[in-house]
This record gives C-alpha cells, structure tokens and sequence, in this order.
C-alpha cells in the first residue's frame, strides 16, 4: 500500500515539475520579448504544438509500455500523401466537397491505423526491437512518400479541405480543441481503465505482467495502434493547414518532438509510468522554448540542438531520481 501511495506521489510531483517549467518558460518568454503575450503569438503557438501534441498523446503509450516509435514522422507524410490522393480523386470524380473530405479524412485514419498495427505486429510478432523496427518503417514510409509524389508535392483540389484548415470556433484554431479532446480521452482509458493499468504494468516489468496473465503482446501492439491512428488524425489536419503535403519536409523531426514532448511530460523512458496530460504540457513546453528561440533570434538551425539537450536533460533528472 505504502508503495503504491509513493509511487502516486512521485507522478504528481513530475507532473507539477512539468507545469513549473512551463510557468517558468513562460515569464521568461514575456521578459524577453513584449510581443510573446500577445494573442495571435499565444494561438500561433497553441496551433503549432497541435500537430506534433496529438502525436506524443499515442508516443505516451508506446514508451509507457516499454517501446519507442521512430517512424512517426514518415508515417505522417506516407499518411498525409494517401489522403490527398484519396481526396483529389474524389474531387475529379464529381463527388460533393464534403463527401470528398470525408473520404480523405476516413482513408488518413485507417491508413494510420493500418501502419500502427504493421509497427506492433513486427515488434510483438516479430520479436525485432522496437528501435530496429521502427527505424525501418521510418525509412520505408519517407521513400514510399516520395515515390508517390515524385519528390514533390500534393496539392488540394478542395477549397474546403483548406477551409477546415484554418477555421477557428470560438477564436481557437480547431487543432486545439482535437488536441485536447483526444487527451481527455486517452487519459481516461490511461488511467481508468484495465487497459491503461496493463500499458503501465507491461512498461513497468513485462514478465511478471506475463505471469499475471496480462497479454504482453496484445497490450503492446495496441499502443502502436493507438500512435499510428494519431499520426493520421495530426497528418490530415497538417494537410487540411497548408492545403497541401510535401512528400519531403511533411513530418521532418516529428518523431523528436513527440518524444521530447513524452519526456518533458515526465513520462519514464524505461517504460512503467507517465501521464497523458504531463505529455500535453510537455508539448506547449516545448512549443514555447521553440517560439522563444525565435523572438530572440536564435537560428532555426540550432532548435534542434535545444531540443536535443532537453531530452537528454529530462531522462538525466529522471536517471537521478530513480
């Protein structure tokens, strides 16, 4: 009992070193520069961690289980590239505009789903690490991507596919309310359901979840489904966004932000333990370092190196306290 209250415990502490971060961030962002709180910069980056938040809500439950995807960000573009195609060919066909979006939006979420559930099988299946894996199905979906689209890009053929895109209900861009939406309900299942009890179980010690008679396998392989039907949902509103995919910048370092996003969060690298919503915050953390590093004018050049060693700093906190 004493074990399980601790451990409680810890999770919310990471959870508050989250959201301490992010205040932190966030005085220091306003301090440096005056237009950090201004509203459209405030939405600006609301609708720029949308895409890559939705992502980490389903890198959560992989690396909670005790796994890592890579591939993400191909995955979006191969996903992103379908879609398109599904979409325009609807359009020349001469179906409604809405029957055609409809279409796209239904073939990028099964065809997430569908190279979610390629991901798991291979691990669970397979018996091939997930790092092997999934870096390559990274390679396979990028080269698939650019085959399609010549090494160009696919253009939208529906004027309300961009619509969609940009509108904003009540003044929020609707990636945010997606976002937010979807972690509600992952973090349900996380937490209140045997899924979610098996997911941490699994991460946490996967043969003694194996003799509690929990299906090491099966609870595995649903957590990259569960990414794969993230990465379609995030990579059709990047398309609905832009109006438009490049087969070869859609999804660039994605696999990095959700990532670091998890980690930020104070989700456990060795598998076991994590939060939805810590992963949520761990996005708009990152979201705001990235704009921070703008308004200063730091080059884009060297985000990758911030990011980079807030990842290693993260799991080296995490190392530290275990």
């Amino acid at each position: 009992m004493s074990a399980t209250l601790a451990f409680f415990q810890r999770l919310e502490k990471e959870r508050y070193a989250a959201f301490a971060a992010l205040a932190i961030l966030s005085i220091a962002s306003a301090l440096l520069s005056p237009f950090f709180l201004q509203w459209q910069n405030l939405l600006n980056i609301v609708r720029q961690v949308s895409y890559t938040g939705i992502i980490a809500l389903g890198m959560t439950y992989v690396i909670v289980s005790g796994g890592i995807d890579l591939s993400v960000g191909s995955m979006a573009a191969f996903v992103g590239c379908l879609a398109m195609l599904v979409l325009n060919a609807a359009s020349d066909a001469g179906l409604q505009q809405g029957t055609a979006v409809s279409a796209a939006v239904a073939c990028a979420v099964l065809a997430g789903l569908a190279c979610g559930l390629a991901n798991g099988l291979l691990v669970t299946k397979g018996r091939i690490a997930p790092f092997i894996v999934t870096l390559g199905t990274m390679a396979l979906f990028r080269s698939l991507s650019l085959y399609m689209a010549n090494a160009g890009e696919f253009r939208s053929a529906s004027s309300l596919f961009g619509e969609l895109g940009s509108s904003a209900p009540l003044g929020i861009p609707l990636p945010a309310f997606i976002l937010l939406g979807l972690a509600a309900a992952l973090a349900f299942v996380f937490k209140r359901t045997r899924y979610g009890r098996y997911t941490r179980a699994v991460g946490s010690n996967s043969r003694v979840a194996r003799y509690s008679a929990i299906n090491v396998d099966t609870t595995r392989l649903a957590a990259y489904t569960v990414t794969g039907l993230m990465v379609g949902v995030s990579a059709v509103m990047i398309a609905m966004r832009f109006n438009s995919v490049g087969s070869s910048t859609l999804g660039v370092n994605y696999e990095l932000d959700a990532i670091a996003a998890v980690i930020i969060g104070g989700t456990s690298m060795s598998g076991g333990r994590g939060t939805v919503w810590g992963t949520v915050v761990g996005a708009i953390t990152l979201g705001v370092i990235n704009n921070m590093l703008n308004m200063v004018g730091i080059s884009p050049y060297l985000q990758g190196t911030v990011k980079g060693l807030v990842i290693i700093g993260a799991v080296f906190i995490q190392r530290q306290r275990q």
